[in-house]
């Protein structure tokens, strides 16, 4: 029984890494596109992006509920809709799979990022992972730690509803994944401005941690020179918990009971998976 157990948490955290790797690899991958090599704008970003959870999700979410996301894992196993003992290798498999598509991503982009920024400075280190006004405007650490506050508690509000099965008005097992995806897209072109919509822990510390090893020695910090990785990880922690808790208390305690039906997958696994 302990071995049927070990085992399907190993293949729940395969399908996070595998998820969350196609997500990068689409995410971190326009963004160098954009950046690096001067093709396509932020409406690129913003769709690719969005795509890019579309496919994590799709990918994942029949075996492990494609998370993709420690926000998404962290907020659910606070409001006891998801086992704790899972919350730590989720959040692991998460990060390692981002890890690794940021490395595909700068090796394949390798010529490009060495042709507009020589120094692997400042100027490409957004291409990774995220800064404070995109590096460029003045927002400060603290108004970027508001934004991601805000943007995730955004992010699991809206998810909470698109995934709870008393919801009769949100969309099927099958759609939810493509709706989500656009609620990324929609957050990207309205709150992208502050912090660079990061969201998701593991989005923004694997591609940050793989740009380190390869050369971007300032990686974890901010144009000011300050310390910044924490801000897209605890934001995103703090503003999950908030958007999911305002969800519970605003309309999912009010929504009627759930008939009799066989479970789906969903961006969840809800709930279930003790």
């Amino acid at each position: 029984m302990a071995g049927l157990r070990s085992k399907g948490l190993l293949g729940e955290l395969l399908a996070e890494f595998a998820g969350t790797m196609v997500l990068i690899l689409f995410g971190v991958g326009v963004v160098a596109q954009v950046v690096a090599g001067e093709l396509g704008d932020h409406d690129s970003i913003a769709w690719a992006w969005g795509l890019g959870v579309v496919l994590g999700v799709y990918i994942s979410a029949a075996i492990s509920g494609g998370h993709i996301n420690p926000a998404v894992t962290f907020a659910f196993a606070v409001f006891g809709d998801f086992p704790w003992r899972k919350v730590l290798p989720y959040a692991l498999a998460q990060t390692a799979g981002a890890f690794v598509a940021a490395l595909l991503v700068r090796w394949n982009y390798s010529e490009v990022l060495a042709a507009a920024d020589p120094g692997h400075t400042i100027k490409t280190q957004g291409v990774f992972s995220t800064l404070p006004g995109n590096g460029t405007l003045p927002v400060s650490d603290l108004g970027a730690l508001r934004d991601q506050i805000i943007g995730t508690a955004i992010l699991l509000f809206i998810v909470a509803a698109l995934v709870d099965a008393k919801n009769k008005s949100a969309p099927a097992a099958n759609m939810a994944p493509f709706v989500i995806g656009l609620l990324v897209v929609a957050i990207g072109m309205a709150w992208g401005t502050d912090a660079g919509y990061a969201i998701n822990p593991a989005r923004d510390f694997g591609p940050r941690l793989a740009s380190f090893f390869t050369g971007y020695s300032t990686a974890f910090y901010d144009q000011y020179g300050d310390l910044y990785f924490w801000v897209p990880i605890v934001g995103p922690l703090v503003g999950g918990v908030i958007g999911l808790g305002l969800y519970k208390l605003l309309v999912g305690r009010f929504m009627p009971p759930e008939d009799p039906q066989p479970a789906s997958p969903s961006t969840t696994a809800h709930l279930e998976n003790a």
